[in-house]
């Protein structure tokens, strides 16, 4: 029963960091900004970390289990 979620909260930071980190890879291949208003390069990096921060912390819980 414990272990349900720790599952959920896992898959999800996962997904979230993994789709994050596929929407930001496209937007820089086709040249498009991140985030509107912001610097292209701070945007992506900021969207890049946090994405790579999800999938860890997903992976960490996941390990958990």
């Amino acid at each position: 029963m414990e272990s349900g979620p720790a599952i959920f909260a896992g898959l999800v930071f996962a997904l979230f960091g993994a789709g994050l980190l596929v929407w930001t890879t496209a937007r820089v291949r086709h040249g498009r900004p991140v985030a509107l208003g912001v610097s292209p390069v701070a945007s992506a990096t900021v969207a890049s970390v946090a994405a790579v921060l999800a999938l860890g912390l997903g992976a960490w819980f996941l390990t958990r289990v």
